[in-house]
């Protein structure tokens, strides 16, 4: 057996107190983009991992619990079959592989603004964006997100918002604002629903995810929180359901069991009527830090995660 000493090892600061290590098989591609430092390397433990500005994104091994929590709460939750989607971000592919595994879904956009990331996770990534860029039913684009959705207009039954948080000032934090989150909801059909990844939910590390569920309270009449464990990330991550209409808090086992049965083409991983219930089950600690939480994050004065 090989020991410690014979890796190399990618420390990741998951806060500025914290961090976990990683095994390095090797490195398959690192580059510098106009707007961050991209690496995709090989772990020992988890497979390909794609990894943004230091932090991993997702791994090969536990990907599918990361983007089957981002994905299916929000298009399970939309009144009757979804037909149009957006994915904000979402660089690898995999958002929008989970989509289009709805018969239903006619159009799927997906707006990112780093080009170069985007192509070489189409190259490296095969495994998590499985084909999914060449659907027909896709569109990709390559641009400000905030400044295409005020210039469209055009409605969708789900908007997935699968973004890094804003690590420093500059225009992805206009990306987790009031302002932002009301263009969202205006641009969602009547049925519509907004899924967002929202930050870690451990101990000591709930400011972004109840900044944001606070923020989003002033914007839509459904706001619900829950959370996975991701195990690459080495903790629980949280995640945000923001709705016109249906409160997956309300929706029982038995019912999305029978809509991914209807709904979904092939097998789920992670997401079942069990996973459901579990993940929308917060338990005591956040929901009171929830509770506690008065601030609003706007254009003016936005959000900086450290």
């Amino acid at each position: 057996m090989a020991s410690r000493q014979s890796y190399k090892w990618f420390f990741e600061t998951t806060t500025p107190v914290e961090g976990h290590m990683h095994a390095i098989a090797r490195t398959i591609v690192a580059a510098r983009t106009k707007f961050q430092q991209m690496e995709i390397m090989e772990t020992l433990s988890y497979g390909k991992c794609l990894v943004l500005d230091g932090r991993i994104q997702s791994s090969q091994a536990d990907e599918f619990i990361y983007h089957e929590a981002l994905v299916h709460p929000g298009l399970l939750a939309v009144d009757g079959r979804p037909a149009r989607a957006l994915v904000i971000g979402g660089g690898e592919g995999a958002t929008l592989r989970e989509i289009l595994r709805y018969p239903s879904i006619t159009r799927a956009v997906m707006v990112d603004i780093d080009e170069e990331v985007v192509a070489l996770c189409r190259e490296h990534l095969p495994e998590m964006h499985r084909g999914a860029f060449d659907d027909p039913r896709t569109e990709l684009r390559h641009e400000d997100a905030r400044a295409w959705l005020e210039r469209t207009d055009e409605r969708f039954d789900l908007i997935v918002v699968d973004l890094v948080e804003p690590l420093e000032e500059g225009p992805a934090c206009l990306l987790f604002t009031r302002e932002f989150y009301t263009l969202i909801r205006d641009r969602l059909s009547p049925r519509g629903v907004m899924t967002m990844q929202a930050g870690m939910t451990k101990v000591n590390e709930l400011g972004f995810f109840t900044a944001v569920h606070r923020t989003l309270e002033q914007v839509f009449p459904v706001v619900a929180g829950y959370q996975a464990f991701i195990s690459c990330f080495g903790t629980p991550w949280g995640f945000i359901v923001a709705s016109k209409g249906t409160d997956p808090r309300q929706q029982s086992g038995e019912t999305i069991d029978r809509l991914i049965a209807e709904r979904i083409t092939g097998p789920l991983g992670y997401w079942d009527g069990v996973a459901h219930a579990h993940s929308f089950s917060l338990p005591k600690f956040i929901r009171e830090a929830i509770a506690r939480q008065d601030r609003i994050i706007t254009d003016k004065n936005p959000l900086i995660v450290a």
